[in-house]
């Protein structure tokens, strides 16, 4: 084992909470925003600027598979952001400057789901083969639905069977686009990858979800919208239109000057901590209208004991010295689940989390990981078909192994503020989509601001 890979497998002590927490934490960017922004301002007709991006490992993997495609990204930091101790990204811009995908190419897209089925698209428009790989983890993640219906669009794949990583798009310069049918039962993404591209179509796209229940619905209503911001004319079942059905017109996208919304899905372990705690934690800039799925946890943690107040200073947080059981459907909000479960592993009754079946497909499987992380604190999590079941039981300390998984990591980090000798193996791993977490978490429990 190399002395580097020793590192990033070291055991982090989570700190426990002494008392209350009272802080301000300052969330960076959304991935989800910046990752769809990179990707609609490749496609654009003029540059983009995103201000705020989200600077995490998904996102520089968008961002350098996009410029190994021939596209421009500069990055720009102001002066007064280096000094201020902004969370990355906060105080960065970055310049898109869109041209023609450009091949032979090969991108590497990690464990980032957004980059694996997101680039497929884009890369037929180009003319010669992109190839894409990535981590161990990214050959068993679902993308065989978006594979099929980029076939059934005109497109030619080369991943000799395996309906997965690595695979080889052969892209022609063009693509007819037309109708379409997927079933993006395992992944909301497949659908979002091919409506982004969709506009540079010959025939736009006409897609028809044919599968079981579609999880994480905001985040194609966030894909939605960000292309109707950028001047495509889409019709969708929140639009009026036919259930399950969305439709793409093909032309030019516009560039944007967009500001990056704060990651709410980010902001779940800080709140968490002022629940667990009996404290008070406040977001800036929590937006009063978005699509991401984070906004529900001010819902989520209200009807755990917790009181939200969203006013200018933004989202607050405040716990009430209880933390309360949940029954609740959370397919829209997969994403949360890790929080929640360890959120619901130090509450007062059982909770019943369904409706996430499909997480058994992300970074890892979250249900089998969470499962087994909790119980071995001496917890008491069973499986069920598509969800957890946590019934409370005092916990212990020991290592809660992270399987390369951010969320799986903050959740760890939320159990160890009410249980001490909590150590999180890979806590590097919040990097996916927050560098800074330690030193946020303990600036949080210092009750700095940041």
């Amino acid at each position: 084992m190399t002395d580097q890979h020793s590192e990033t497998l070291a055991l982090w002590p989570a700190p426990s909470a002494a008392g209350t927490i009272d802080a301000t934490v300052t969330v960076p960017g959304s991935k989800s925003v910046t990752n769809r922004a990179l990707v609609l301002a490749a496609l654009a007709a003029d540059s983009s600027w995103l201000r705020r991006p989200l600077r995490s490992r998904d996102t520089l993997l968008m961002a350098d598979a996009l410029r190994s495609l021939g596209i421009g990204i500069e990055e720009t930091l102001s002066s007064s952001s280096a000094v201020s101790g902004l969370p990355s990204g906060r105080g960065e811009s970055w310049r898109v400057i869109p041209a023609a995908p450009q091949a032979p190419a090969a991108v590497d897209v990690g464990n980032a789901g957004t980059v694996m089925r997101f680039l497929p698209p884009l890369a037929a428009l180009a003319e010669g083969p992109v190839r894409f790989d990535g981590d161990p983890r990214s050959h068993v993640r679902p993308l065989h639905s978006l594979i099929d219906a980029l076939r059934a669009l005109g497109a030619r794949i080369d991943d000799e069977g395996r309906g997965g990583l690595p695979m080889t798009v052969h892209g022609a310069g063009s693509l007819d686009g037309g109708y379409v049918e997927v079933d993006a039962s395992s992944s909301s993404q497949f659908i979002s990858a091919l409506l982004l591209s969709a506009p540079r179509f010959n025939q736009g796209v006409e897609l028809r979800h044919t599968g079981r229940t579609l999880p994480s619905l905001p985040h194609i209503r966030m894909t939605v919208d960000m292309l109707r911001a950028a001047g495509v004319q889409v019709d969708s079942p929140d639009s009026g239109g036919e259930p399950d059905v969305w439709r793409v017109t093909p032309g030019a996208l516009l560039g944007r000057d967009l500001v990056v919304e704060p990651d709410l899905s980010n902001a779940q372990p800080f709140l968490a901590a002022a629940l667990i705690t009996g404290g008070r934690v406040t977001i800036p800039d929590w937006p009063v209208r978005t699509t991401q799925p984070g906004d529900a946890l001010r819902d989520l943690l209200t009807a755990m004991g917790g009181s939200c107040t969203l006013d200018e200073r933004g989202l607050t947080l405040t716990g009430t010295g209880r933390v309360l059981g949940i029954d609740a459907d959370l397919s829209e909000v997969g994403e949360l689940t890790p929080g929640i479960a360890a959120v619901a592993a130090l509450a007062e009754g059982e909770s019943v989390l369904r409706g996430v079946s499909h997480l058994r497909l992300h970074e890892t499987d979250r249900l089998a990981a969470l499962t087994k992380e909790i119980n071995s604190l001496g917890g008491d999590v069973t499986e069920t078909e598509d969800g957890l079941r946590i019934r409370p039981r005092p916990l212990h300390g020991g290592v809660f192994h992270t399987y390369e998984d951010h969320r799986l990591a903050t959740a760890a980090a939320v159990i160890g503020l009410a249980v001490e000798g909590i150590e999180v193996e890979d806590i590097a791993t919040t990097g996916k989509t927050m560098p800074d977490f330690p030193d946020m978490w303990r600036a949080m429990l210092a009750g700095d601001a940041a």
